[in-house]
């Protein structure tokens, strides 16, 4: 054959292919969520999310430094609450002793300069599991909105560089842009959780913080009134140009893999820096299939990673965080 034009030259061995390669993973990719209970000496694995942990305070000290030691610069902090802690308007999210407070000081006492962010929704501390205030079967949108409000300035006086809400609710953006702006915290960043959609990827998070939605005459089954229909496309952008306009800076798709087409939308339409949470279920699946031997974990790891940063994610939430540091560092 007389070829000009022979594009393996390009892949030959690995030197050549790192050379050449578009898309690759550093610690600077990720933000390591984090499960915080109360107690001491606390390191427990989440049965469907195995070498994942739920931490007491002390515990979570050490592992924010160990994560900082590999690389990784920010955390994602979720935290498991109490049921007898819960109600329907989440009061305990504003307890400036609770259990978010707390850790976040921890975090920041143990690394100052970690970048912390933090979850902002109602369902940790919901005793119906849902991410707003429950009336006759309905999710109130804007009494909710008032809470983050609340929450949000809640945990920023306690530390947080980012509040993160999770919620979906209309406008709580602009509402909690405003509330952390008149309390003095204009440089406390919003990570929205601007395409969220309702999956059924979350179970293993929901195991994690026992905060599935509970049936009830008060509150909805599901969380589809207020979450993305899984077969909508243009309502992400509308979603996340809403959120950019109100003042996130930085938006999110959420899950991942199966909404990276979502992902590449977003980038071609926004020049904000965009977020993807590889969530809990497509996490507890690989180790699933990694522990049967049907797929080599580190392998799969890497080449979904790769993938959700090809797609255009500037940071990945991800439950690999720590082992994908560890990988790089070699």
């Amino acid at each position: 054959m007389d070829l000009l034009r022979r594009n393996r030259r390009l892949r030959q061995n690995p030197a050549i292919r790192a050379l050449v390669r578009e898309t690759s993973l550093t610690p600077d990719d990720f933000l390591t969520p984090l499960f915080v209970v109360e107690g001491k000496g606390i390191k427990e694995e989440i049965p469907s999310m195995p070498g994942y942990f739920r931490l007491s305070l002390d515990n979570l000290r050490k592992e924010a430094t160990e994560l900082w030691d590999l690389g990784l610069k920010a955390v994602l902090l979720f935290v498991k609450v109490p049921d007898a802690l819960k109600d329907n308007t989440g009061k305990e999210a504003l307890n400036p002793e609770g259990l978010m407070q707390r850790a976040i000081q921890t975090v920041k006492d143990a690394c100052p300069q970690m970048l912390v962010m933090t979850d902002v929704a109602l369902d940790p501390f919901s005793s119906y599991g849902h991410d707003g205030i429950a009336h006759r079967g309905q999710i109130l949108n804007d009494a909710t909105v008032e809470v983050l409000c609340a929450m949000s300035v809640s945990h920023a006086q306690a530390g947080a560089d980012m509040v993160a809400p999770s919620d979906m609710m209309d406008g709580r953006i602009l509402g909690i842009r405003q509330a952390l702006d008149s309390e003095g915290f204009e440089n406390t960043g919003i990570m929205s959780y601007s395409a969220k959609y309702a999956s059924a990827f979350y179970g293993p998070f929901r195991d994690a913080l026992d905060s599935a939605p509970s049936s009830s005459e008060d509150a909805p089954t599901d969380k589809k009134s207020y979450q993305m229909d899984p077969g909508n496309r243009r309502e992400a952008f509308l979603e996340t140009a809403a959120d950019i306009e109100e003042g996130a800076d930085i938006v999110m798709v959420k899950p991942g893999l199966c909404y990276l087409d979502i992902v590449r939308d977003l980038r071609e339409a926004f020049d904000v820096p965009i977020a993807v949470y590889q969530v809990s279920g497509e996490y507890a699946m690989l180790k699933a299939a990694a522990d049967r031997g049907w797929l080599d974990h580190d392998s799969v790891m890497l080449e979904q990673l790769t993938a959700i940063k090809r797609a255009g994610a500037d940071l990945i939430a991800s439950y690999f965080a720590k082992e994908v540091a560890g990988l790089l560092r070699g």
